[in-house]
C-alpha cells in the first residue's frame, strides 16, 4: 500500500542509511552506494560526499540522483526519492556535525569529525528537489 505525503516525508526524516544512485554513463548500470542523509519534511534532502570522489563527479555530471530507503521492522517500508541537484556547496563542518550526530551515538561525534577532516578531504553538499517519490508499506509479509 502506498504511504500518503505525509507518512513518506516523515519515513524520509528518520535517520535511515540511504542508497544513492546515480547515471553512471553510457553501457552501465547507475553507480549505487549506501550514504548518509537530511531531510526534514517538505523540504530539499541533501548529501555529503567527497567533490571529486566518483559519486561527487557523477551527480555533478547528471545533475540528479535517486536516494531510496527502507525497513524490515516493524513493517516492511520503503521511500524512493528523485530528482534534480539545486545546488551544490563546499561542505562546513557545521553541516558535517549536524549529520554526523544524526547518525552516530552523541559520544562518537566528535572523534569522527577529527577523523574525517583528516581522511576524507574536500567534501561538498548536494541539494535534492524531491521530484518523484515512490513508497510503499508492505506490511507483516
Amino acid at each position: 500500500m502506498s504511504l500518503s505525503v505525509e507518512e513518506r516525508e516523515q519515513f524520509l526524516a528518520e535517520p535511515h542509511i540511504g542508497a544513492l544512485a546515480v547515471a553512471a554513463g553510457d553501457g552501465r548500470a547507475p553507480l549505487t552506494l549506501p550514504i548518509w542523509y537530511q531531510y526534514a519534511p517538505g523540504g530539499e534532502l541533501w548529501v555529503m560526499t567527497g567533490r571529486h570522489s566518483k559519486k561527487g563527479r557523477l551527480i555533478e555530471e547528471a545533475g540528479r540522483f535517486s536516494l531510496m530507503v527502507d525497513r524490515l521492522e516493524p513493517t516492511v517500508r520503503y521511500v524512493s526519492v528523485e530528482g534534480p541537484v539545486v545546488r551544490s556547496e563546499d561542505a562546513t563542518t557545521e553541516q558535517l556535525r549536524e549529520i554526523t550526530a544524526r547518525y552516530l551515538p552523541a559520544e562518537k561525534v566528535d572523534g569522527y569529525i577529527e577523523s574525517a577532516a583528516k581522511e576524507h578531504g574536500e567534501q561538498a553538499v548536494y541539494y535534492l528537489r524531491p521530484e518523484r517519490w515512490y513508497s510503499a508499506d508492505l506490511g507483516t509479509v
